[in-house]
């Protein structure tokens, strides 16, 4: 399996007399990806059981949550590596919109962990868009850099173009889970090439699920024949 750019780096770095690699979190020296083996230990993992389809947290096991009985989301299953938690949130938040770029390689190293236990390997590999303002302003898309590793480390194809905006939509973080779903209503375009495909859509951060079952449902319309999502984070909120 060819390993992916991040990890090409991190050999360079760990290998060259001139550079020491320090954790995100706590400073300490570290050679393996950018979070110590203490602070991984901190990072707010996933306990007990989830909800198959959507990944929110469950208090007992079950086939599926309530609100995907009664209306279920557009992907077919949605895997999450985290919960959007302490210390992870105030990572994801100055990578996003503290510009710093530099955590772009540990939040990939993060998203490809344990990806043996991922399942079924997807035609195609696809990051949720970003407005073209939003992109400008941003100055890059969180989700393509974690989309082109995991797509590297499984070795499946990725696409840059196969999606995307077709119009500016206001943020999501304020609004219910019905205006989410009226916000992005008609919001994507998809290149109709993906016809029969397994697609895996890739995000940083789930919270209603509503972006990825929109975006799910865009795929589905042009004869995609499965979508699976994976995000780095799972928010847990009143609005889901």
């Amino acid at each position: 399996m060819p390993l992916k750019l991040s990890n090409l780096l991190d050999r360079f770095i760990n290998s060259c007399p001139f550079f020491t690699r320090h954790c995100v979190l706590c400073g300490k020296a570290n050679f393996a990806i950018g979070i110590c083996e203490d602070c991984q230990g901190e990072l707010p993992w996933f306990h007990g059981p989830s909800c198959p389809r959507c990944a929110i947290p469950l208090a007992v096991a079950a086939p599926l949550c309530g609100q995907c009985q009664r209306e279920p989301p557009g992907f077919d299953r949605l895997d999450a590596v985290l919960r959007f938690d302490f210390p992870l949130a105030g990572l994801v938040h100055a990578w996003k919109y503290g510009r710093r770029y530099e955590l772009s390689g540990v939040m990939a190293d993060v998203f490809t962990l344990n990806v043996d236990n991922f399942g079924e390997k997807p035609d195609l590999v696809m990051a949720v868009p970003l407005a073209p303002a939003r992109l400008a302003e941003r100055g890059f898309n969180q989700s393509e850099v974690l989309a082109r590793a995991f797509a590297a480390t499984l070795a499946s194809p990725f696409s840059a173009d196969g999606v995307w905006r077709k119009r500016n939509t206001p943020p999501q973080a304020r609004l219910t889970l019905a205006e989410r779903r009226r916000n992005l209503r008609d919001a994507f375009g998809v290149d109709p090439a993906v016809k029969g495909l397994h697609v895996l859509l890739v995000d940083d951060v789930a919270t209603s699920g509503s972006t990825l079952s929109a975006l799910a449902l865009a795929l589905k319309k042009q004869g995609v024949k499965r979508v699976s999502a994976r995000v780095l984070a799972r928010a847990i909120s009143s609005k889901t």
